[in-house]
């Protein structure tokens, strides 16, 4: 007989191991959610945990310490269903690891930035808030991660990152205007979903983001070689941030939400 999924709740719940292969139980308390397979098997590789979901449309591994990785693919709809999904387990902290397009000149190929805001160009967290509501991170959470950047010696920016459902953009003289007025720091399609379905879920969330190309010259425009330079150089470095930030979480047990909105 089938289940009764009368709530958004039934029905994560149910869905959950139906798109990752992983029971809800064997997700970890803190989450680091990316779009890169290759991040996934880099976590595999490191703590010798299994990867669940080969054959489905999400993938996790879990460490033994309870920290999870999960893959959801790309672009913002996807990432609102796997912060939905997730609603499920109720993380304590989710930090998103993804690459974005540098815009302003302080943006430097391998830099990394910690948004402070995002704007809201996808479309897709329209479906969750009013549009007046702001994407923003868990403050807190981002702390953490800057901690163990600068304990790496790297370099990392903040500001505002432009999220947009766009995808063949770097052609559109106007759309590059535009992000020039907007005075964005870079360019992305998936932060500002999380952090708006992360807050209208209750999910303590936050974003490093790697910067892989310069999109506003054509070339800057990324290409499977700079992909792959990019991912040769920084791609480690990136995951084991997010790894010792949320495992220091962990550790402290330090609470990164204070209240319910």
């Amino acid at each position: 007989m089938s289940p009764d999924l009368k709530s958004k709740l039934d029905i994560a719940t149910n869905w959950l191991p139906r798109y990752t292969g992983t029971e809800i139980d064997d997700i970890g308390d803190y989450i680091l959610l990316t779009n890169f397979k290759d991040y996934i098997q880099r976590f595999s590789e490191q703590f010798g945990c299994e990867i669940k979901g080969e054959n489905h449309p999400m993938q996790t591994c879990t460490n033994s310490g309870g920290l999870t990785i999960m893959n959801f693919g790309m672009g913002s709809a996807n990432a609102a269903t796997a912060m939905d999904l997730l609603a499920a387990r109720e993380p304590k902290g989710l930090l998103f690891l993804g690459k974005c397009g540098g815009i302003k000149h302080s943006a430097e190929i391998g830099y990394f930035i910690l948004p402070i805001a995002a704007i809201r160009g996808e479309g897709t967290s329209k479906e969750y808030m009013l549009p007046e509501v702001p994407a923003l991170p868990s403050f807190k959470l981002h702390k953490f991660v800057s901690d163990k950047i600068v304990a790496h010696g790297q370099e990392y920016r903040t500001g505002v990152v432009y999220t947009t459902n766009r995808r063949i953009w770097e052609w559109d003289e106007e759309f590059k205007e535009y992000l020039k007025k907007l005075s964005v720091i870079a360019v992305d399609m998936e932060t500002a979903t999380i952090f708006i379905v992360g807050h209208k879920n209750q999910i303590s969330r936050g974003a490093l983001l790697l910067v892989s190309d310069k999109p506003m010259t054509s070339e800057g425009i990324k290409t499977e070689e700079s992909d792959r330079e990019v991912t040769e150089k920084y791609a480690q470095l990136h995951l084991q941030i997010g790894i010792e930030a949320m495992t220091e979480i962990e550790e402290k047990g330090e609470q990164i939400k204070h209240f319910k909105y």
